[in-house]
């Protein structure tokens, strides 16, 4: 009796679970991405995130959490989910990046900053968290855009370098200026 409670009382959680399974942007490592995108030339998309940064979390749970702006990415993009603080070797353009200064006792906090951080990430010369940057299907960086957005914010932008408006010349400030949102308000609840 006892376990069938137990059940019912998960079994509400696990329904939740799986009704936003699907809408969850499905992350690869960047070296994955590279290959997929020069395949098929859709560009890459890196959240450049750190263990202890509260803003990135904020983005994970919000925006790349909301079930369109998943979509969206997972259709448009080669998703790479990148910690700007990590240990792991990463291969990027044919080089691979360290970070030598990585101590794996301070891995949930404030870590020195991988080499990779740093050749994609600065914005004049600075790197804060979380960023996003947006790659070409060759893997060349067309632009870091620093900070937490909401989805209804990062959705110009993602549009702007997912449907390659880049590539006619078009400035993104007058893509943005006539910018029709596409996203549809939520179902609403029974």
């Amino acid at each position: 009796m006892r376990n069938l409670l137990f059940a019912l009382c998960l079994a509400p959680l696990a329904l939740a679970a799986q009704d936003h399974a699907d809408a969850l942007v499905k992350w690869t490592d960047l070296e994955t991405a590279q290959k997929a995108a020069k395949k098929d030339g859709k560009p890459i998309l890196i959240d450049v995130y750190t263990a202890w940064c509260g803003p990135c979390r904020m983005l994970d749970r919000n925006t790349f959490h909301d079930p369109q702006t998943a979509e969206y990415i997972n259709t448009h993009y080669h998703p790479v989910k990148f910690n700007a603080e990590g240990g792991a070797d990463v291969v990027y353009n044919g080089k691979t990046y360290r970070n030598p200064g990585f101590n794996p006792a301070m891995a949930s906090s404030r870590n020195s900053t991988h080499e990779l951080t740093m050749a994609i990430a600065p914005v004049n010369g600075r790197v804060a968290y979380p960023t996003m940057v947006y790659m070409d299907s060759e893997g060349q960086v067309l632009t870091p855009v620093q900070g937490y957005m909401t989805p209804e914010q990062i959705e110009p932008i993602l549009s702007y370098f997912g449907e390659g408006v880049y590539k006619n010349g078009t400035e993104f400030g007058a893509f943005h200026a006539s910018f029709k949102s596409k996203r549809t308000a939520p179902a609403s609840k029974p």
